[in-house]
Formats: C-alpha cells, sequence, structure tokens
C-alpha cells in the first residue's frame, strides 16, 4: 500500500455555497464545522492537509491554504489549485460538504492506488462522486491545459484520464452524502440521531 507520507489531502473549500445560502465548509454539524470533521478524519492517512478557498476564511485551522489559480472556475480550478501546491505523488481529494465520511472509504481509495489509473473515485447508489478520489500529482497538466481552453467541466477531465471506480455497498452511501442546501441538513440530522 501507498505510504501516508506520499499523500497530501486537498480538501476543496472555495466554493460559492449559493444553495447552502453561507459557508459550507463551516456549516455546524454535531458541533464542528464540516471541514473540521473531514480534517479529523483525513489526517491519520497523510502526510499533511491543503485547503483550496479563501486564506481569510480558514485562518483558524492552522493549515496552509491556497486560492484559486483560475479564479471562478468550479471543482477543475479547486483541484487544479490544490495539485499545483501539493508536493505529494498523490492526493486525496474531497469536496468540503461530506461531514460524514469515514476512514474505511478513504483507505478503500488508497488501498486502490496503483500506476495504471491516474485517478481512483468513490461510486455510490450509481453516481460517481470525482471529489471523493485519489488524484495522481501530474493529472495537474492536464487540468492546467483545459483551463487554458476555457474548459472548466470535470468530466472533460476524467474523459480524458484513466479513472478507476471503487463501488460502495449500501450502508456506506449515506457518509458520502453532499451537504449542499439547509434541507439536507435537517434531513441528515434527523436520519443519524434516529
Amino acid at each position: 500500500m501507498v505510504n501516508k507520507k506520499d499523500i497530501t489531502g486537498i480538501i476543496l473549500a472555495g466554493g460559492k455555497s449559493s444553495r447552502m445560502g453561507t459557508n459550507k465548509a463551516l456549516m455546524q454539524y454535531r458541533g464542528l464545522p464540516f471541514i473540521q470533521h473531514i480534517i479529523n478524519t483525513m489526517k491519520p492517512l497523510v502526510d499533511q492537509i491543503l485547503i483550496v478557498g479563501k486564506p481569510e476564511e480558514y485562518t483558524d485551522l492552522k493549515l496552509r491554504c491556497v486560492d484559486d489559480i483560475f479564479p471562478e472556475s468550479g471543482p477543475v480550478g479547486g483541484i487544479h489549485a490544490g495539485l499545483e501546491n501539493s508536493k505529494s505523488p498523490y492526493n486525496l481529494v474531497l469536496s468540503c460538504d461530506i461531514p460524514l465520511i469515514t476512514e474505511q472509504i478513504l483507505m478503500e481509495l488508497i488501498e486502490n492506488i496503483n500506476e495504471n489509473n491516474d485517478v481512483v473515485l468513490i461510486e455510490s447508489n450509481g453516481q460517481a462522486h470525482p471529489l471523493i478520489a485519489i488524484y495522481q500529482k501530474h493529472c495537474k497538466d492536464l487540468f492546467d491545459d483545459l483551463l487554458i481552453r476555457g474548459e472548466n467541466r470535470l468530466l472533460s477531465a476524467l474523459d480524458q484520464l484513466r479513472v478507476k471506480t471503487i463501488c460502495l455497498s449500501d450502508p456506506n452511501e449515506l457518509y458520502v452524502t453532499n451537504i449542499n442546501h439547509p434541507s439536507t441538513l435537517i434531513k441528515l440530522n434527523n436520519e443519524v440521531n434516529d
């Protein structure tokens, strides 16, 4: 298995959070911001953690934070900024709105790293989750090319990369839920507390 010293954790926390109406990364779940839940889960598995977002919003976390190199370019821009600033060959990329993500799911990604794949990502309930994935550092070059051409659709990038998909079993689906709307957070609190 890949050594943790070869893995950087990258948390994408620079989105507009328009559906939530406030910064998703700083929304509270069980007394902690979403981003802190993700940091706590990721920390044992990676050498360092990098946040892609507005540095002034995350100073309390005492982690390196970088802004997009190509502003307003969505997840492609966020992943690109993370890979550009990472010194690791492998990069565990997570969106900031999955506070229930588990170490077990992240370990599945890490255990499936191999030289034949540029990206290893999670699939749950027939839906691919390219923001719960391992990206090799060299993917940065393709993202760079796409962004220079004004292409910021993540599927366009994935179509040109060697992608391995890890299918989650039913009980794990809750843990990859994106909390991007207040009603989803209410539902989540109800389901987990039942």
